[in-house]
């Protein structure tokens, strides 16, 4: 069947068969309740751990103008080139969802002037989007968790993002996370290597990829972040970055890592590292996990000095990092479920005919105003069905009220856990649960510990 929508500037046609079995579009993923508490899990040890550090959560629009993402990724990136999602508009280059969150969050930074005396610390959590092939843990909508530190030369602004990320992974359970660093220089030092990849390159032209001979022209550096292994074999060829930045680069990365052996941080110095993103100056780094296979990487970063500067701000040092959660609950899979507290019903309210179902009703309200989860079934089904139900709830106690329950003032609890049953007196169930409550969180709390 074919239904027609007409509206003042287009016809929409759907096929209403095809509308009835609607399922989510490629790339994005459904996170189900099943799922959620982990994700709290990361988002709320994330802000724990990062307002420990100092930093302070900034959340920007999913969408941006399309320019800002030119100017500071670079026009000639695979997120600018192949991967942002944009929106049209009538006049400029229209809107692009983003598909990273430094560039965001300069440009708030910037648009909403703070005290620009002192580091501003700053993270982010949420959604973002590139239009690319989905993979095991790598969607077209994913989520990122990551820190942006503002205002600072020193080599110390990059051993206190590493350490916040070595912190953060480790209340995941990620201790064996491996941390890569590497320096790609100043503007000068990106400049002059820019020269001496051309001219190594210049006799092998035939052999690189089709993206590479593009890039030769239009921006060199990105033939070192490509995946191509007749590139890479090209490459093996050729001077490595580390080799020919300036003395001063090379003082400040050699800070960075007595500071890192100062912290007992362990890294691999990894010369032919390289960040797909224009704007890295310096310390760039990347963590992988032996999880995740061939695509391990689960958190990237490193110093950008000049881009807030680039984006019409003051001259100004800065750093930071990015993480995929996705990748995050991959590689911690089976770590932290026993960190995540599930949110079962601690009292599940079963009751035979109306009058019981009436105080049990009310008995919820009182209990759930002192936040003790309960759940309860509004049909009128058999005490053997709602035993069911409390069973697949994993509730832990299940209060039975009936009409002989009604006559006597008692009601009977029973404790899932053990198997045990009591009667309590109906005026006192109310204090006796809550207390039974407390008790029992205190020693989840203690395990946990």
């Amino acid at each position: 069947m074919i239904f027609i929508c007409h509206f003042d500037f287009c016809i929409l046609i759907f096929d209403i068969e095809k509308l009835m079995n609607i399922q989510s579009v490629r790339g994005t993923n459904d996170i189900l309740p099943s799922e959620v508490e982990k994700w709290r899990f990361l988002e709320e040890n994330a802000r724990k751990i990062f307002s420990v550090f100092g930093f302070e959560e900034i959340r920007t629009p999913i969408f941006e103008h399309t320019e800002l993402f030119v100017r500071s990724v670079g026009e000639v990136t695979d997120i600018v080139e192949k991967q942002m999602y944009i929106i049209p508009e009538k006049e400029g280059m229209g809107l692009a969802l983003r598909p990273e969150a430094t560039a965001p969050v300069v440009r708030a930074f910037l648009e909403h002037p703070t005290d620009r005396d002192r580091l501003s610390k700053l993270f982010y959590i949420g959604p973002m989007f590139r239009h690319e092939r989905p993979q095991k843990g790598r969607l077209r909508q994913f989520h990122q968790v990551g820190v942006e530190a503002l205002g600072s030369y020193h080599p110390a602004l990059e051993v206190e993002v590493l350490d916040l990320l070595r912190n953060y992974l480790r209340v995941l359970g990620l201790e064996d996370a491996h941390f890569k660093i590497n320096s790609v220089g100043c503007r000068p030092c990106k400049t002059r290597y820019g020269e001496i990849l051309k001219e190594s390159l210049r006799g092998q032209f035939s052999s690189l990829c089709p993206d590479c001979q593009r890039r030769f022209e239009k921006n060199i550096l990105r033939v070192l972040d490509c995946k191509n292994p007749n590139c890479q074999g090209v490459l093996d060829r050729i001077p490595l970055l580390p080799e020919v930045i300036c003395q001063e680069c090379k003082n400040h990365f050699a800070q960075v890592t007595s500071l890192l052996k100062d912290t007992h941080l362990s890294f691999e110095l990894s010369p032919k590292l390289i960040r797909g993103l224009d704007y890295y100056t310096r310390t760039i780094f990347e963590v992988t996990h032996p999880h995740l296979g061939a695509q391990d990487a689960i958190a990237a970063g490193g110093r950008y000095d000049h881009l807030v500067e680039s984006m019409g701000g003051p001259a100004m040092g800065a750093a930071g990092f990015g993480m995929g959660m996705e990748r995050l609950l991959l590689a911690a899979s089976g770590l932290i479920d026993k960190k995540v507290v599930s949110h079962f019903p601690f009292l599940y309210l079963a009751s035979l005919g109306e009058e019981a179902f009436r105080a049990n009703f009310l008995l919820r309200q009182k209990l759930q105003a002192l936040e003790i989860p309960c759940e309860m079934d509004y049909d009128a089904k058999s005490f053997k069905s709602q035993f069911r139900r409390a069973n697949k709830l994993s509730t832990r106690y299940v209060l039975i009220c009936g009409e002989d329950e009604l006559k006597k003032g008692m009601v009977k609890l029973k404790d899932m856990d053990q198997g045990l049953e009591s009667e309590v007196n109906a005026n006192e169930i109310v204090q006796f649960i809550r207390l039974k409550y407390e008790k029992n969180k205190s020693q989840k709390l203690e395990v946990r510990g």
